[in-house]
């Protein structure tokens, strides 16, 4: 494998782009300095040379300043901007997202070739530890997340919630006093709640691309419950690895995750080990940019 350089690419002070609110309808403006940036990015890819670019950042400008290169561009977000979408549409370049769902929204938005390459977890060392009665919820503190719905199909089933995160939205306020509050941990540290919480709780109120959270819960041997909505009706495997329960129904949630609690921690771990292992997804990704670069 070659090697990989580190490009820095300085942004002036105070000169951030305000954040993309999933489940929002208002975008943020455009940033000159994040426009900036990106200039100097693939300013500096033409100049070096590249066989081909992998490509995330969910930026028009990144979009806009590839055209020329060799460029897979992943989609992690459905059409939730109209600049996002308009450079899709008009862009040569390939185009990959993380979810069947996910596809189909771009698709409906008029990008029908898109393709799939889904994310993928590492399939990391569980350490035997006693299981707790919690249900965790990890993730940015957003209104699209449903941590509330969360907390109280929690609290329903006599399990104690366990709140990870930080606030994403800072005009939104969640109410944590029925809950323990954490803020964000490194991954080994989450992986290791995760294996010692009963249930983690997948409350979305939007149709999540992917569900990171919720495969490497899967990963780490403890069952799942949320909302039948986006990615997260590919990544759960009903009535092994846990449940789903119709959106926005609390009472249907508690009641999955009730079910959920009963399922097997092993076979949990084996299913998301032979469905959501990071290798399948690193050798799709190899298998793209091949395509790609010709």
């Amino acid at each position: 494998m070659p090697g990989v350089d580190l490009i820095e690419i300085p942004v002036a002070p105070g000169a951030d782009q305000a954040l993309m609110m999933p489940g929002s309808r208002d975008e943020p403006a455009a940033s000159p300095a994040m426009r900036r940036a990106f200039e100097l990015l693939f300013k500096e890819l033409r100049r070096r040379g590249a066989d081909v670019v992998s490509q995330h950042a969910f930026d028009a400008e990144a979009i806009e300043m590839s055209d020329g290169l060799p460029a897979l561009h992943t989609l992690h977000l459905p059409p939730i901007s109209n600049r996002v979408l308009a450079e899709v549409l008009k862009s040569r370049a390939a185009f990959a997202t993380v979810s069947q769902a996910c596809r189909r929204a771009w698709a409906t938005a008029g990008a029908g070739s898109v393709s799939v390459i889904r994310n993928g977890v590492p399939v990391f060392r569980v350490e035997e530890v006693p299981i707790r009665k919690d249900a965790l919820l990890a993730g940015r503190l957003s209104p699209e997340k449903g941590f509330e719905d969360g907390i109280a199909a929690a609290r329903a089933i006599g399990l104690r919630p366990v709140v990870v995160g930080v606030p994403y939205d800072r005009s939104y306020e969640l109410d944590l006093s029925g809950a323990v509050a954490m803020p964000p941990q490194p991954r080994s540290k989450l992986w290791e709640l995760m294996a010692g919480s009963t249930i983690t709780l997948l409350p979305v109120h939007w149709d999540e691309p992917f569900g990171m959270v919720g495969a490497e819960a899967q990963m780490a041997g403890c069952p799942v419950a949320g909302y039948a909505r986006g990615g997260l009706l590919e990544i759960v495997e009903p009535g092994v690895s846990g449940f789903l329960s119709e959106p926005g129904d609390v009472k249907a949630l508690a009641e999955a995750a009730q079910a959920a609690t009963k399922l097997d921690r092993m076979a949990v771990r084996a299913s998301a080990i032979n469905r959501l292992g990071l290798d399948a997804s690193l050798d799709a990704y190899e298998a793209a940019l091949a395509a790609v670069a010709g």
